[in-house]
Formats: structure tokens, sequence, C-alpha cells
């Protein structure tokens, strides 16, 4: 199943500057609400993964798309962009709302 995991992050210090990113990968396992999920783009000073708070399965399309808590960043040692490329060297990319809502949607 093609599993999409989808975050949001914001700072404290930018809360206008907050991103929607997502990553896509192929897993037998289908997470659930409650869930823990670790990522190696993750800054491991801030959290222990992140939960999982939503799945939507499109089982035509044979996707799960898995809505993770959100992010803000409150410490003044990591910049929000600094965080946003760490995930982006991880397989993690930046989707606009429309996109997210159209892809959830098909």
């Amino acid at each position: 199943m093609k599993i999409h995991l989808v975050i949001f992050v914001s700072s404290t210090k930018e809360p206008t500057v907050g991103k929607t990113l997502i990553k896509t990968l192929e897993s037998n396992i289908r997470p659930v609400r409650g869930d823990i999920i670790d990522d190696s783009g993750f800054h491991p000073e801030y959290h222990n993964g992140y939960e999982v708070v939503k799945c939507t399965l499109k089982y035509d399309t044979n996707e799960c798309f898995v809505s993770l808590a959100p992010l803000v960043l409150e410490k003044e040692d990591i910049e929000l962009h600094t965080y946003i490329d760490r995930l982006k060297e991880h397989e993690w990319r930046i989707v606009t709302k429309e996109e997210l809502i159209k892809n959830e949607t098909n």
C-alpha cells in the first residue's frame, strides 16, 4: 500500500510561515490513530516521533493518507527553514493545501 505521511510544521517565531510536508512510501503496515511514527528526517532534539491523528484510506487506489500531529517549533535553537530543509533531505516535500485536498479526494 502507498502510504502518504502528512505533517504541518510551523514556528512560534514565524507563525505565518508554516508549511505542509508529505512523504510517500510503500508499506504493508497501515498506521492507525495513536501510533507514533519515527522518520530519519525528524530532528531528535524536538520529539520522539509524531502521533498519527487521522488515517484516510483510499481502497480503490491502494493508498493511505496519514495525518501526523502538527509540530510547532518553540525552541530558539533551530529555525523553521532549517527543520524543513532536514525533512526535504529525507524525501519529504512541501505541498500546498490545495494539492493535498485534491489528492485526498481523488
